[in-house]
């Protein structure tokens, strides 16, 4: 049984469910928007040093307002790291997000239908990009208590205080939770991958813009972000010729940011993967010789 939790537990990120701003998105883009052209056009009596700023200009984020002008694939990213930082993009994103605690439930279904529970907590220390990120996952199921963490891109299994070598499967669903989530999208740039505009497609009656991105692995992932709101409500990738979609629901802010409290992971079309969101905590002290791995 344990052999068979290890293999399949580790979760992974998933679904949509679209809880709306009190100020709606597009709104809040627009206004934003409008704020920093204005800003641009009005004279400064004063001015005074400032330091150099990654945030986007109006031209790098798509105005809600001209419809007519056909977006690109940065345009469309841009505008969704804007609004997951509430309109101070990556660098609100890179200053709030150094720390990341999680805690919360997961269940995950095994190919003979079985639906294991666990409770989980997962610590990131932020990197300069997502490879360099330390991410440690305590997980707990029936009748076993295991961790995952990351090592230079490797994945180490830490169980009965002995390092060992994952499975292939268990190491790569933890790397695609990582690697194919919102941070391969919101981190683009930092990756070095590449985004690409696929077009546009309604589902379900929602509009989405259709989002390529190939990371510097040339692992592609499609993000499918709301035309209305930029919020990524779903991805998909292929993996080993099995079809993955991930679906982000129950979005709501964390301290200054936006975050998917509930997701769900289907593998050619069956749930294999559901995860709630209890709490998340960013800033807050990781002790780093918590990700110290060694393994003989």
């Amino acid at each position: 049984m344990l052999k068979s939790a290890i293999a399949s537990s580790p979760f992974k990120l998933g679904e949509e469910y679209l809880v709306k701003f009190r100020i709606p998105t597009f709104v809040l883009v627009a206004i934003l928007v409008s704020a920093v052209a204005a800003a641009a056009q009005s004279p400064s009596p004063t001015p005074s040093p400032a330091s150099p700023t990654a945030s986007p200009t109006p031209t790098q984020l798509i105005d809600p307002k001209n419809t007519a002008t056909p977006a690109t694939g940065l345009q469309v990213v841009e505008s969704a790291i804007f609004i997951y930082g509430l309109g101070g993009g990556r660098d609100r994103l890179d200053q709030i997000r150094k720390t990341v605690v999680e805690r919360g439930k997961s269940k995950v279904t095994g190919a003979n239908g079985r639906v294991d529970p666990a409770t989980y907590v997962r610590y990131t220390l932020r990197g300069a990009d997502l490879w360099k990120d330390k991410i440690r996952l305590d997980q707990e199921v029936p009748n076993a208590r295991f961790s995952l963490i990351t090592d230079n891109d490797k994945v180490l299994l830490f169980f009965n205080n002995t390092f060992l070598a994952p499975s292939d499967e268990a190491a790569l669903s933890f790397q695609n939770s990582i690697y194919r989530g919102l941070d391969g999208l919101l981190r683009y740039k930092e990756n070095g991958s590449t985004v690409e505009l696929a077009g546009k497609e309604k589902e379900l009656g929602v509009e989405f813009y259709l989002i390529d991105v190939t990371d510097n692995k040339q692992r592609k992932t499609r993000y499918f972000v709301s035309v209305k709101s930029f919020r990524v409500m779903m991805l998909t990738y292929e993996e080993a010729g099995v079809k993955y979609k991930r679906k982000f629901y129950n979005y709501n802010y964390a301290q200054g940011t936006l975050v998917p409290y509930r997701t769900v992971l289907t593998a050619n079309g069956k749930i294999v993967e559901e995860t709630d969101i209890g709490t998340v905590t960013f800033g807050q002290k990781i002790d780093e010789s918590m990700f110290n791995v060694s393994i003989e």
